[in-house]
């Protein structure tokens, strides 16, 4: 695809590629749409459904876009092949098993190249494919391509962000309507109620999202679950997407399921959980994502050292949300043995936080000068002091309105320094905006802290350093987001998606 033109040579950045200036064609997306065979008399179109994907692979590399009308083609087709699929599925190695990707394609197609092709190797993914990044129409696109060309090899799990509740309260119903529309984000979500939610790898490993339940007794109720529908807050389907094992190392746990406070829903797991339920069922081990690891994968060894761990987590997004410095990894299983392999973050193209337009990001530059305007205006005529003086107390401009006897050189020299304070903040906000923009992201209620905008450019930059440099800091950090929502009554009779808090019901 022809890049967009630059007529008068004024790119700026003119060793960075232009993306595409149209999205990719119907002739090379599908090549092959005159094959056609004949199938008990009736004449079929053979090879419609299968989309080049290596070719909408590095479209999607050089931020092209994909229309409306092949994607929505993309996302009906591997409907009708997924919906086909059990609620457990059964593989054997040679299998890559990979974990949470949300939304980081670039790094998504590193790890592609890191696991081995795949028109050669069979991959298995443990679901949690948008939300967080910024890329995850084309990661869920480019998966849904590689089913299509490959079914019986590429196999695709749900996580717990495949659903309306957790895209619509974080960003990927966002992306959807920016880059498509609400048609779109529903057959996208019709997609995700069809994905299988578990695996049999080698008759020995069970593949889940989140982990076990109380509700599991054995793998044959996992059978049976009704699995097209939006997951709800209680019982097996949730807690196979949701549940965590117990942080302690050698999983020691209260109960055998503790009410699981981080995520506001599902359980905890422990050592007494999980080996009776691998005894039960004939299992050796659990493979899961869905929780962040700084190596890219834990073993939990709750039977000792130098026993085989009962439970694997491996995740496959690394420097997660851009500010974890974790690695990603995958898991290997070959000949009957596994193996892990660590890959590191891939650079990607800048995208302004929600897809904010050049307008709203200017916002704080504009706000800055008007307030400027505004301070000169009233400090013409006053002798007044230094702009950094702080007021005495904040209530003083409110009590100065009301006090009969105050000279209106005071108001006037009050209000001048709640403008100055102003000015300060915004001139901050101006000269820190990406780093403003990158700290909300990971704060847990999307806000600055209180005080930090005054404190200045170097205040902000520490702060962000110190929360990013550490794994556990970031993690930390970040655990409300990693809760479910619930919904609560908003203005007006509304419905607003909350984060959960912990100890909430």
């Amino acid at each position: 695809m022809e890049p967009l033109l630059d007529p008068v040579g004024d790119r700026v950045m003119k060793d960075i590629v232009p993306p595409p200036h149209k999205t990719i064609s119907d002739e090379l997306l599908y090549p092959n749409r005159s094959t056609f065979i004949k199938v008990n008399n009736i004449l079929q179109n053979l090879a419609s459904t299968i989309p080049n994907w290596e070719l909408l692979k590095n479209h999607m590399y050089r931020e092209g876009r994909v229309s409306k009308e092949h994607c929505q083609k993309i996302l009906k087709d591997t409907l009708a092949l997924i919906k086909k699929e059990p609620n457990l599925l059964s593989l054997h190695d040679p299998v890559t098993v990979v974990g949470d990707i949300h939304g980081q394609y670039y790094d998504f197609v590193k790890m592609l190249d890191v696991g081995g092709s795949p028109a050669k190797t069979k991959y298995l993914f443990l679901g949690d494919y948008v939300d967080r990044g910024s890329f995850s129409c084309e990661v869920v696109l480019l998966l849904y391509s590689l089913k299509l060309n490959f079914p019986q090899t590429i196999y695709m799990l749900r996580g717990n962000h495949e659903c309306r509740q957790m895209t619509q309260f974080f960003n990927f119903r966002g992306e959807c309507l920016y880059k498509y529309d609400q048609e779109t984000y529903d057959l996208f979500m019709e997609t995700f109620d069809a994905l299988p939610i578990s695996c049999l790898v080698n008759d020995k490993f069970l593949a889940l999202h989140g982990g076990i339940s109380p509700e599991l007794k054995t793998i044959n109720d996992l059978k049976n679950l009704q699995r097209f529908q939006e997951p709800p807050r209680v019982g097996l389907f949730c807690d196979i997407l949701w549940s965590d094992p117990v942080e302690d190392e050698k999983g020691q746990c209260p109960q055998r399921f503790q009410q699981n406070d981080v995520r506001g829903c599902s359980y905890f797991f422990g050592q007494q959980a999980t080996n009776q339920f691998l005894h039960k069922n004939k299992l050796l081990s659990i493979l899961r994502a869905h929780e962040a690891q700084f190596d890219g994968y834990k073993m939990h060894k709750w039977n000792g050292p130098s026993e085989f761990p009962v439970v694997i987590t491996i995740f496959s997004a690394p420097n997660y949300c851009d500010v974890y410095n974790n690695k990603g990894a995958i898991i290997k299983f070959e000949q009957n043995t596994l193996n892990i392999q660590q890959f590191n973050y891939t650079a990607h193209p800048y995208i302004l936080p929600n897809f904010m337009d050049i307008f709203t990001w200017s916002v704080p530059f504009v706000a800055e000068k008007v307030v400027e305007m505004l301070l000169n205006v009233l400090k013409q005529g006053s002798d007044l002091p230094d702009e950094d003086e702080e007021l005495k107390d904040p209530k003083q401009l409110i009590e100065n309105e009301t006090a009969p006897k105050v000279k209106k050189a005071d108001l006037l020299r009050n209000k001048v320094r709640a403008m100055s304070k102003m000015m300060k903040m915004f001139k901050t906000l101006r000269e820190e905006n990406e780093s403003v923009v990158q700290l909300k992201g990971i704060c847990p209620d999307g806000k600055v802290p209180k005080g930090l905008l005054l404190e200045g450019s170097k205040a902000i930059q520490n702060e962000l350093v110190d929360r990013s440099k550490l794994f556990s800091n970031a993690k930390k950090l970040d655990s409300h987001n990693e809760g479910m929502p619930f919904k609560s009554s908003g203005p007006s009779g509304t419905t607003q998606s909350v984060p959960m808090m912990n100890g909430e019901d």
